[in-house]
């Protein structure tokens, strides 16, 4: 995954209304009615169908970090579908995201001014339309770059060009060397 899938991931997450299961028999149980066999859960896990077996009848209560990282991963990806969809719908119709980043912004701009690329901390909030692009695009299984592309279109007429107030001779706006980036909706 990339910077922009994995925020929107985190920023899903920051929405449970509720917590996923904390016990490894509880989580295993919460696999196996999503994927509906114990065989679909050990092929997402990576790990034996005995394993999975195992972990839910509480035979074996701590598996290895990386194989509890993995088991934790496939709960929160797919707890509380109907709030993550509600929430994304919300935001791509009437909240829009808030985007929080420190990166290299390079742009093309009129002649006599500067384009070199330059490090920045910015928190922009980007209307419904762009939340909607963005989601659609995540769906569609767009690459990364794709996605920094419509927060870059973004950035550019929310920030740079102030919504058409400034900065018009401003054409093109990328996003490059992102330290961190966060959204919120």
């Amino acid at each position: 995954m990339g910077e922009i899938e994995d925020a929107i991931e985190r920023a899903d997450r920051e929405g449970f209304t509720r917590e996923p299961p904390k016990t490894l028999k509880g989580r295993i149980n919460f696999l196996v009615k999503q994927l509906k066999s114990t065989r679909a859960v050990a092929d997402a896990l990576g790990v034996s169908q005995r394993s999975v077996e195992r972990y839910r009848k509480g035979d074996r209560k701590t598996p290895p970090k990386a194989i509890t990282d993995r088991i934790d991963d496939a709960v929160r990806t797919r707890w509380q579908p109907v709030v993550r969809g509600r929430r994304r719908k919300h935001a791509a119709t009437s909240t829009g995201i808030t985007v929080e980043t420190r990166a290299r912004f390079g742009y093309t701009a009129a002649v006599g001014t500067t384009d070199d690329g330059r490090f920045r901390r910015l928190t922009v909030h980007l209307p419904p339309a762009y939340a909607q692009r963005l989601f659609e695009a995540r769906d569609t299984g767009m690459s990364d770059q794709e996605m920094r592309q419509i927060v870059a279109e973004g950035f550019k007429e929310i920030y740079f060009q102030d919504g058409g107030a400034r900065a018009m001779g401003l054409s093109d706006v990328e996003i490059n060397d992102i330290d961190y980036l966060d959204l919120d909706y």
